[in-house]
């Protein structure tokens, strides 16, 4: 047994009269980090809710609230997003993007001294 460990239960005694593990600031995490890596695993999934993720959760025997997935999940750098919806282009749409659309144009820009982009 190392010296600093001999060194820090005699400590222990001498300043709690006792060895055994005291209790903790804090509360203890609800999920493992063996559960977290199998929910971060699981999101591989875009599709996949966070209803599923519960009961994913729930099935290897470490029940939890949603939020406390939710939390679990941003920890692991992981976010909830939505797309932004986009209308799908229509014929008409087409037309005129095409109608708008320069083929052949004789402008050029010849810069003598430094790029205008990078001031």
């Amino acid at each position: 047994v190392p010296k600093s460990t001999v060194a820090s239960i005699i400590l222990k005694w001498k300043t709690f009269g006792t060895t055994r593990t005291l209790p903790r600031a804090g509360r203890l995490a609800k999920l493992s980090c063996r559960g977290r890596r199998a929910l971060v695993r699981e999101v591989k999934n875009p599709k996949i809710t966070v209803a599923e993720l519960q009961r994913c959760s729930r099935e290897m025997g470490e029940s939890c609230r949603k939020s406390t997935i939710t939390a679990a999940l941003q920890q692991s750098g992981l976010y909830g997003r939505v797309a932004r919806r986009k209308p799908l282009l229509s014929a008409r749409h087409m037309k005129a993007r095409m109608d708008s659309k320069i083929l052949w144009s004789d402008e050029t820009k010849i810069e003598l001294s430094g790029l205008n982009s990078k001031r």
